[in-house]
């Protein structure tokens, strides 16, 4: 006799609950030794450690560092992908950044694999997989934050990636073809609020650049007319683009933040050699790109304006989020019965943020969670986690309970969320249209 929704879920949480401790001492230990994306050694053995321990079989190094854990059902109808990120983002200021890197866990993404632990825990010996119609797939992916521009194009040039981000990477090298449906969580600081966590929440997309303008060396004291001052020409297009800022409406969630890498060589040269980093981000695809057509003017005026060269690369960054519907709504019922109905939300406010996950979701239906348990300013160096049951236990059980349910019953419910999804774009489109790649 088939066993229940239920009954699968309370033995997924008993098994989480019993594993506790080593769940929220991996989230502490990978908060505690921070790495920048495409470089999470440290961080992938230790979600390898855990998968040996379990006996799962595992493949890594997708996408550099990335790990993919198989779990066969007693059929194959569809496989639902249940995902963490192994990285850590830049914060020098944090009491954990690496001294040499400036890495912290300023994100929470050390909740993600803590959380995808306790998935593990959850199908080990508890005889669900047994009962399901469909495979899960855990994956570690790296490098979803989009930092360190500069050495990730040097890793592209040299031909290791192509996109510098883990998922757009894992949908190239086609670890993401035989997955139907795709689940993660990210952490969220809530203090004071009646909502602790909801069921998903939109972020917005971007594309990054990388600016060089490229003037004449001189002496700066003994000769500046005999030089072109890159550095003036950096200035001009900063000033150019922030004039067009009254131009972006607000409809289009706007969002243009540069900085200068380097503003020259020495103090008594004329600068010829600056260089910016910036993200255009919006709401839309085509929002990102009016913004960065105006954006690419503004610069440009900068080096015309003292005669120096001015070049622009554009770099694929993410692309907004477009949640499944039918996701978001099995995660709230989810969500309201593991943390109660008062503290669960549906639908978090709109993020002005940006991850890659929203390229997954242009292809199969996708759900991102937003759990509260963090305190502080993200990305800052007071970023802390406040409620680890929070961070760490409730976002192991809500994936685990959403994916028994689309998995289930003969996978009924996976299959419809499956057939009532409207991809945006195929994976060749994607490759194509967004990544620039020719076919």
């Amino acid at each position: 006799m088939p066993v229940s929704r239920q009954e699968l879920k309370e033995r997924a949480f008993a098994a989480i609950d019993q594993n506790r401790d080593k769940i929220i001492a991996l989230g502490d230990s990978i908060f505690a030794e921070p790495e920048l994306g495409f470089k999470e050694v440290k961080t992938a053995a230790k979600i390898k450690k855990v998968f040996e321990e379990l006996g799962y079989e595992y493949q890594d190094g997708a996408a550099i560092t990335g790990v993919i854990a198989p779990r066969k059902g007693k059929e194959s109808k569809m496989k639902v992908a249940v995902m963490g990120e192994l990285d850590a983002v830049v914060a020098p200021g944090h009491r954990c950044a690496d001294p040499k890197t400036g890495a912290a866990h300023s994100c929470g993404h050390n909740c993600m694999i803590a959380a995808l632990s306790g998935v593990a825990y959850a199908l080990k010996d508890t005889g669900i997989m047994e009962e399901l119609s469909g495979d899960i797939v855990l994956m570690a992916v790296p490098a979803e934050e989009y930092v360190e521009i500069g050495y990730r194009n040097e890793l592209k040039k040299e031909g290791k990636i192509y996109f510098l981000g883990g998922k757009p990477e894992f949908i190239r090298l086609g670890y993401l073809d035989d997955v139907d449906v795709l689940l993660m969580q990210h952490s969220a600081n809530y203090e004071g609020e009646q909502k602790r966590a909801y069921a998903g929440g939109e972020t917005i997309g971007f594309l990054g650049k990388l600016v060089h303008y490229i003037g004449k060396e001189a002496h700066a004291g003994g000769a500046p007319h005999l030089g072109i001052n890159a550095l003036n020409a950096a200035q001009i297009g900063l000033m150019a683009v922030n004039a067009q800022r009254e131009t972006f409406q607000d409809k289009d969630h706007i969002r243009v933040h540069p900085i200068m890498t380097k503003g020259g060589d020495l103090v008594n040269v004329v600068p010829a050699d600056v260089r910016i980093e910036t993200y255009v981000r919006g709401g839309s695809v085509e929002a990102i790109f009016d913004a960065s057509a105006k954006v690419d003017r503004a610069f440009k005026a900068g080096a015309d304006a003292v005669g120096a060269k001015c070049e622009i690369t554009n770099l694929p960054g993410y692309l907004p989020t477009d949640f499944s519907k039918d996701l978001y709504d099995l995660n709230y019922e989810n969500l309201k019965m593991i943390i109660g109905e008062e503290q669960a939300g549906y639908q978090a406010p709109l993020s002005t943020a940006s991850g890659d996950l929203g390229d997954v979701s242009h292809i199969m239906p996708c759900i991102q969670a937003s759990i509260g348990g963090a305190v502080g300013v993200f990305h800052s160096e007071n970023f802390e986690i406040g409620d680890k049951e929070l961070a760490y236990i409730v976002p192991a059980k809500l994936l685990v309970a959403t994916a028994i349910d689309l998995l289930a019953d003969g996978a009924k419910t996976g299959l419809a969320v499956k057939a009532n999804f409207r991809p945006k774009m195929t994976k060749q489109e994607y490759l194509t249209v967004w990544g620039g790649m020719k076919e």
